[in-house]
């Protein structure tokens, strides 16, 4: 090889050492698959919706341990129309207010754990001290299973206690025989077969509650009575709530008659429209034009303007021995 040839094969060597290398660029493809990669960092979850009032009652019972109110076995609102019934009452009894609803309802639960209403319902009670002066009836469509075409009435005949002292001297006992009283009502309401749910507007598991006090003194009241009475309406505001439809204050003295009649002046209609003081009971069955059981009225017994039997045959008592 000449001098000159060895002298050029030298230079294209070391301008091909110097020459960058060639990069290629990547192929479309791949460059739209690296842009869409996923971030590798995870999205958050959906937050579950909150439960309902209703399933938080059903929580709340569940919580409390006792399985049963007014002879109903509570189970799953969503699926058992008597437990929906149930739980809705302690909501409309407080106004949607839950909290209070929730505490209310546990309390009661307590309550009937302790006390065992069922129980009581099939107890025999003091002849002696209690017969006469409580009463079931019951007015019903028969051809109907509408709970709207049946009408519950209790009936405290006050009048018809033989002694106060007799009567009135254990609290205790006597709170028993208004529970058994109270319960029995509860059986003829049928809550536990009930087919049809109830709302905040529309509730038809209710009854109407007489107390006849022909024959009672408002003037020298015992205290065995006063005493019976406030825990009476204590323990049943707590543990009955909405199952009361109207309440009649029958043959009380013309002057509580007018008492109530002003405080309708100034007491809430919503309050005050439950209540009625009559000092005519017989002019009861006149109240009732409006149900939707036909001729109501006529059914009552012929004491309070009807045209039906007496309480003592037409109607149910605790048991008694």
């Amino acid at each position: 090889m000449s001098e000159q040839e060895v002298k050029a094969d030298s230079a294209g060597a070391a301008v091909a050492a110097a020459a960058p290398e060639k990069v290629e660029a990547p192929a479309p493809a791949a460059a739209a698959s690296a842009a869409a990669a996923p971030s590798s960092v995870p999205d958050a979850p959906e937050a579950a919706p909150e439960p309902t009032p209703i399933a938080q009652l059903w929580s709340a019972a569940k919580a409390a341990g006792h399985p049963e109110i007014w002879g109903v076995e509570l189970a799953d609102p969503a699926t058992h129309i008597p437990s929906q019934i149930v739980f809705q009452k302690y909501l409309n009894a407080n106004d949607g207010d839950l909290p209070k609803a929730i505490d209310q309802l546990t309390k009661t639960l307590e309550w009937r754990a302790k006390t065992k209403p069922l129980e009581v319902v099939n107890r025999a009670h003091d002849k002696a001290k209690f017969e006469g002066l409580g009463f079931i009836t019951t007015y019903a469509d028969l051809a109907s299973a509408d709970p709207d075409a049946k009408e519950i009435f209790t009936w405290n005949i006050y009048g018809a206690t033989k002694s106060i002292d007799k009567t009135f001297e254990s609290l205790d006992e006597f709170i028993e025989w208004r529970v058994a009283l109270m319960e029995l009502a509860l059986q003829e309401l049928s809550l536990a077969t009930a087919t049809k749910p109830i709302t905040a507007e529309h509730d038809p598991y209710k009854m109407f509650q007489v107390h006849d006090y022909r024959s009672v003194s408002f003037l020298r009241q015992s205290p065995l009575v006063k005493a019976a009475s406030s825990e009476t309406i204590k323990v049943f505001a707590q543990n009955y709530p909405e199952l009361l439809k109207e309440k009649f204050f029958v043959n009380v003295p013309a002057i509580m008659g007018f008492v109530y009649a002003f405080m309708k002046l100034f007491v809430a209609p919503k309050t005050i429209k439950k209540f009625h003081p009559m000092s005519n009971g017989g002019a009861l069955a006149l109240e009732f034009g409006e149900s939707t059981v036909k001729a109501l009225g006529e059914k009552l017994p012929g004491e309070y303007g009807g045209k039906g039997g007496d309480l003592k045959v037409e109607g149910k008592e605790p048991l008694l021995e």
